[in-house]
């Protein structure tokens, strides 16, 4: 029996066996893939944590494909109109030198159809403040929509909500952080940073989790 187990395992594998290994191994990355994010708490909310991912593994997440037990009417077709816009974006933010970006936000809740993708980035102060981050930004996205002025700001159709040239393009919002108040309040009513801020739901101040956008790695 021993001398018949060697003899198996001694035999070459051929083109055919290889195609099968190679397929059942990608079967099996695209199913890691998708288990990636652990399911929605009891109140909707991606536990707590960082979550380091690829735009395209954010794509295959629980986050755009429904998975057992989402809703029927889950917007699985609009969350990944959302990630395409926010690549968009982040794809712009690489290209100038920033690497740390991350997304929260009602995307990354229970909810059917999110109405945006809120997030942000870090940056140089020096770099912002010049103005030198807007206008290199600007030069690469064609809607000129990298602003984060007051002014800028109109409501969108029947809304009295104003809001950021980004997000009437892409329905995505990225602030830049270098330390500074995000404007939004705890329960106690003290200031946050966007960090604290966008790792807390807006109006119960639970704890939640958020996605840090990784670049792919360059194919050699």
């Amino acid at each position: 029996m021993y001398r018949k187990r060697r003899s198996v395992l001694n035999v070459p594998f051929g083109i055919f066996d290889l195609l099968i290994v190679f397929d059942i191994f990608v079967k099996c990355v695209l199913y890691v893939k998708c288990m990636i994010l652990p399911p929605f708490d009891e109140f909707g909310l991606l536990p707590p944590g960082d979550y380091p991912l690829t735009l395209a593994e954010l794509r295959q997440s629980s986050l755009v494909v429904p998975s057992e037990g989402s809703s029927k009417d889950w917007d699985a077709i609009w969350r990944a109109r959302l990630v395409d816009n926010l690549g968009v974006m982040t794809n712009q933010l690489w290209m100038v030198g920033v690497t740390n970006i991350f997304i929260d936000g009602s995307f990354v809740e229970e909810k059917d159809h999110p109405n945006d993708i809120d997030g942000y980035f870090e940056c140089e102060l020096a770099y912002l403040a010049s103005g030198a981050l807007q206008q290199d930004l600007n030069k690469l996205d064609p809607n000129k929509v990298w602003t984060w002025a007051p002014a800028s700001r109109t409501p969108y159709a029947n809304s009295t909500k104003k809001q950021l040239p980004m997000w009437h393009f892409y329905r995505v919002e990225l602030y830049p952080h270098f330390g500074q108040s995000s404007g939004i309040k705890d329960l106690f009513g003290n200031d946050l940073q966007f960090p604290a801020a966008f790792r807390k739901s807006r109006t119960e101040h639970r704890q939640k989790g958020i996605i840090k956008l990784l670049q792919e790695r360059a194919s050699d």
